[in-house]
């Protein structure tokens, strides 16, 4: 790719990153476009679907979360791993609006451009869940779905006004809920 269309490119997600930040993975792409000070042609030239600009932007972070996992697979005791990686995830999750409503459905829908990416990133967190409870400190009626459901779940308390307050609370009450004994998690 040719450096001016690299940055382009580069400036085009950011702009889509700022916009569904602020107004959700619905924004529509003529307003990503109209910030970006571009026409609508040319974010399509580079992003010919609202599925393709979103994979593009949100899978650096996939990589990013997934990584992380497996880092932590290696260094951390199994149960800190697990909550530190669920606490990356959901805060990932909150950054952008919606976005775990994408996530879901792309688990399910093999045709997605976020497919892969999220089968990639939910089976992270089962290997740090299995490794969790193959140590006894996590339940072992939970999988790698519920895990991913759960975060999920904490996500859409964080993007709820009324709620959000209430977020921090309720990620260690679900943390504690999951893992067999107090966790490091943060909040100490």
């Amino acid at each position: 790719m040719r450096a001016d269309a690299r940055k382009n490119r580069d400036h085009l997600l950011a702009t889509a990153g700022t916009a569904i930040a602020e107004h959700g993975v619905d924004v529509s792409l003529r307003d990503i476009a109209r910030r970006a000070d571009v026409g609508l042609a040319t974010l399509l030239r580079h992003f010919p679907t609202r599925e393709a600009l979103l994979d593009a932007l949100l899978r650096t972070s996939f990589d990013e979360l997934t990584a992380r996992a497996e880092a932590l697979e290696a260094s951390d005791s199994p149960r800190d791993a697990l909550v530190s990686w669920l606490r990356d995830c959901v805060a990932w999750t909150t950054e952008y609006r919606g976005v775990t409503v994408l996530m879901a459905a792309a688990i399910e829908d093999t045709e997605s451009a976020l497919h892969a990416s999220c089968v990639t990133l939910r089976a992270a967190g089962a290997r740090l869940l299995a490794r969790a409870q193959a140590a006894g400190a996590a339940r072992t009626d939970v999988d790698g779905a519920d895990l991913f459901a759960l975060v999920a779940a904490l996500a859409w308390l964080g993007d709820q006004p009324s709620l959000a307050p209430r977020a921090d609370h309720l990620f260690e009450v679900v943390a504690h809920a999951i893992v067999t004994s107090p966790a490091r998690t943060g909040a100490e």
